[in-house]
């Protein structure tokens, strides 16, 4: 469980928070109207009405305390930019800042944020290539190279065991798990089979997968 300072609480604010409800860590949230503030009380530990531009309030909160603070000010840039800038001066230990263009993702990054999410770019990406892939269900980028695939099997895979296929020789793919009825498969054998109703998540570079489960 970790310590969260929230700031904002616009749309991707709220369902932040929300998410952080469910996987069980305590979050403080800050925003300058009560009215989502009252909305997110049930979802959270603590929450302050306030101004995060203002270096008092911040410094009020002991923001050096908090494992992570998220700056998700999604409608005013000068706001999260100058929030994100005096969380890194009163000794904020994680600034993860959310951004909207390249050009706020670098000046987010010059003034203290030490991560930084684009959630339109994230999504821009995950959309074009859930899409236009038949075989790629989903998908977990990890460098600009690599990322971990959810997919369905090939049909030529079908009846075949592991060791039949031998995808980490033939397709340079590390299989990581099975997928089926909603339940992860994390032991497997060489022997086990390629069954329908089946996806794998595969760890690859992008080339290998769109080469690998293209139709």
């Amino acid at each position: 469980m970790k310590q969260v300072l929230l700031i904002g609480l616009g749309y991707f604010g709220r369902m932040v928070a929300k998410q952080l409800d469910v996987l069980g860590h305590e979050v403080m949230v800050v925003d300058r109207h009560e009215d989502r503030v009252n909305e997110i009380l049930p979802y959270v530990t603590s929450a302050q009405i306030g101004d995060s531009t203002s270096e008092a309030f911040l410094k009020s909160l002991g923001v050096n305390n908090f494992d992570v603070c998220i700056v998700a000010i999604g409608e005013n840039f000068q706001s999260s930019l100058e929030t994100t800038s005096l969380l890194k001066e009163l000794g904020a230990k994680m600034v993860v800042a959310r951004a909207h263009s390249e050009p706020q993702e670098k000046f987010l990054l010059r003034n203290g944020a030490d991560e930084v999410v684009n959630p339109e770019k994230q999504n821009a990406v995950w959309t074009a290539r859930r899409f236009t892939t038949d075989h790629i269900l989903d998908y977990i980028k990890l460098d600009n190279e690599h990322a971990i695939f959810e997919v369905s099997i090939p049909k030529n895979w079908l009846g075949k065991t592991l060791k039949e296929v031998d995808v980490r020789k033939n397709h340079e793919i590390n299989i990581l798990a099975f997928k089926k009825n909603g339940k992860m498969i994390l032991t497997f054998s060489p022997d086990d089979i390629f069954e329908n109703g089946s996806t794998l998540l595969v760890l690859g570079s992008h080339k290998a997968i769109q080469k690998t489960f293209r139709e």
